[in-house]
């Protein structure tokens, strides 16, 4: 494995300076894709495409897929569809092209699909455009090795073989029936074991695991962790064959749904990466932190009501932090929880009041052991039982009110289609920030 050293890429930057086109090539073929595609942040755009130029079509197809959105749009912006069909499109898997093609604009698509020169793989990827790309239908391809149920052992071995030529992985062999609806899989065990036997029907396993190309991408992932698949056939309404999804496009989709998930829950509105400009970094950041503003001033207001209470006790001021802050920690803790069951599937819209006694359970615990230590250290801290007793009261109130309103949070989002992760970042500290206010302030000014 070769490190990627600042020695290295300064000796790969002068050997492209010359054009030493030899040089170039063999420092290439000691790389893999994904290292090349990192090699690619360090040099700049002219120089990158020197090197694609210099790779053949599988690895530089390869090496394209695995460079982050921005870099690969750049690249393709400076290349003509021509060049993109036959030097890309034609090296790749139909899931990957149509991944790329995605990226690009409805005009810039036909260009690219008029240069293919493979009708059936042009007219898979027209088909698979079609499908929404969070579904399994957008996320499947349709390279696969696919028999016959009433084929013969031999004669299913000659089509595999002739189906194989064009495949870079096979994972498994699937078996329809002559209205090309999915019956089986053929294991390789049985390929071996009945090498003559007069229809692979008998032989087969019979009603394999699948997804239909209208499921969520969510569903396909719990489907293949679930039953520890490597690969996945999809059916259509009636249950034909159309395609198969593989665990890594899962994994990719899933790493890139957390990341999502990830930068929603800290207050950023849209998908990020360090490289973006300013411009795009401030638009996805900008508005939560005005939410959070407007809810900052919110809260002065509502404190500003009570300004005779603090004139009078103005100890009551030193719990603030303390009241507030623990409504968004409880908020947060129970909508992350949700959101996670969410996620996994461990948690179904059914058992929403189940949730809630659970939840309300946890938090009457916890809510009346922080309450009880607040209280013992305000006892003996401060002469003042009011101030002793509003505080220990309000923290039981706000850990009730966050636990229970972190789960409905999520819970209802998800009902209305709505990413539940929005509930585990400012929203709920926001909310729980001005409820738990308003909680202490009128407990406060009632036992005053």
């Amino acid at each position: 494995m070769i490190e990627l050293t600042k020695e290295y890429i300064e000796h790969l930057r002068e050997v492209i300076e010359l054009k030493d086109e030899t040089a170039a090539v063999n420092m290439l073929q000691e790389l893999y894709p994904a290292d090349i595609a990192e090699l690619f942040q360090e040099l700049d755009l002219e120089e990158a495409i020197y090197l694609y130029m210099l790779m053949d079509g599988e690895k530089a197809a390869d090496v394209l897929m695995e460079l982050d959105e921005e870099d690969r749009r750049k690249l393709l912006k400076e290349l003509p569809s021509e060049l993109i069909a036959k030097r890309f499109i034609d090296f790749m898997e139909t899931d990957d092209a149509v991944d790329l093609m995605r990226e690009l604009d409805e005009d810039t698509q036909e260009e690219i699909l008029s240069h293919i020169e493979d009708v059936e793989q042009a007219g898979d990827i027209v088909d698979l455009l079609k499908y929404d790309e969070d579904t399994a239908g957008g996320l499947m391809g349709t390279e696969m090795i696919v028999v016959n149920e009433n084929w013969s052992m031999p004669k299913c071995l000659e089509e595999m073989r002739s189906q194989a030529e064009e495949m870079d992985e096979i994972y498994y062999v699937y078996v329809v029936d002559d209205d090309e609806r999915l019956r089986g899989v053929l294991p390789l065990k049985k390929m071996i074991t009945s090498p003559s036997v007069s229809k692979i029907k008998h032989v087969m396993k019979k009603d394999p695991i699948a997804v239909k190309d209208s499921d969520s991408i969510e569903e396909v992932a719990q489907t293949i962790e679930k039953y520890d698949l490597v690969a996945l056939p999809v059916i259509d309404s009636i249950g034909r064959l159309v395609g198969r999804i593989t665990i890594d496009d899962v994994m990719d989709e899933v790493r890139e749904q957390h990341e999502r998930d990830y930068q929603l829950a800290s207050g950023i509105s849209q998908d990020v990466e360090t490289s973006d400009n300013v411009i795009l970094q401030t638009a996805a950041r900008l508005p939560w932190l005005l939410i959070g503003m407007i809810g900052g001033l919110g809260n002065s207001v509502l404190l500003g009501g009570f300004e005779s209470s603090f004139a009078a006790n103005p100890k009551m001021a030193l719990f603030i932090p303390l009241i507030g802050g623990t409504g968004g920690n409880v908020g947060i803790q129970s909508s992350a929880i949700v959101v996670q069951g969410l996620a996994n599937n461990s948690l179904k819209q059914g058992n929403v009041w189940k949730q809630i006694v659970k939840e309300s359970a946890v938090s009457l615990i916890n809510a009346s052991i922080i309450s009880l230590v607040v209280f013992i250290y305000n006892f003996f801290m401060l002469n003042n039982r009011a101030i002793t007793a509003s505080v220990s009261l309000s923290l039981f109130a706000v850990v009730m009110f966050a636990s229970i309103f972190g789960t409905l949070v999520p819970m209802t989002l998800d009902r209305f289609k709505i990413d539940p992760a929005l509930a585990t970042g400012p929203f709920i500290s926001i909310t729980n920030d001005i409820i738990g206010m308003m909680i202490y302030m009128f407990i406060t000014a009632a036992l005053s």
